[in-house]
């Protein structure tokens, strides 16, 4: 496992979001970005969590994770898979990132 922690963080105004994760926090981390998003007392929008954990997988894409941990109803217990791409040593297989990115785009809806 990697040691590596990543921050990503939003600020708006007086206001500041800040998610610090590493691979084992990885799917936690983008659960908490909806659940901030579905509080009302909060400013985080749908708009926020969207765009923090497109970065998040940019960052940590869930083909360079060896394994996924999952919980299951009892909180003591853990299992791990293994993720698809991997090759015997459990080491990802390298894939060549993409060449071109496109800005975010902005979508509106009339009512």
């Amino acid at each position: 496992m990697s040691s590596e922690v990543n921050v990503v963080a939003l600020v708006r105004g007086e206001e500041q979001y800040i998610f610090m994760f590493d691979e084992e926090n990885r799917t936690d981390t983008l659960r908490m970005l909806g659940r901030f998003a579905a509080d009302p007392e909060l400013s985080f929008t749908w708009y926020d969590a969207a765009i923090l954990s497109q970065r998040i997988r940019e960052i940590m894409p869930a083909s360079q994770m060896n394994t996924v941990k999952m919980k299951g109803n009892n909180p003591k217990a853990s299992h791990s898979i293994e993720i698809p791409g991997s090759n015997p040593s459990g080491n990802p297989i390298a894939s060549s990132p993409p060449t071109s990115r496109t800005a975010p785009q902005r979508f509106s809806f009339d009512r």
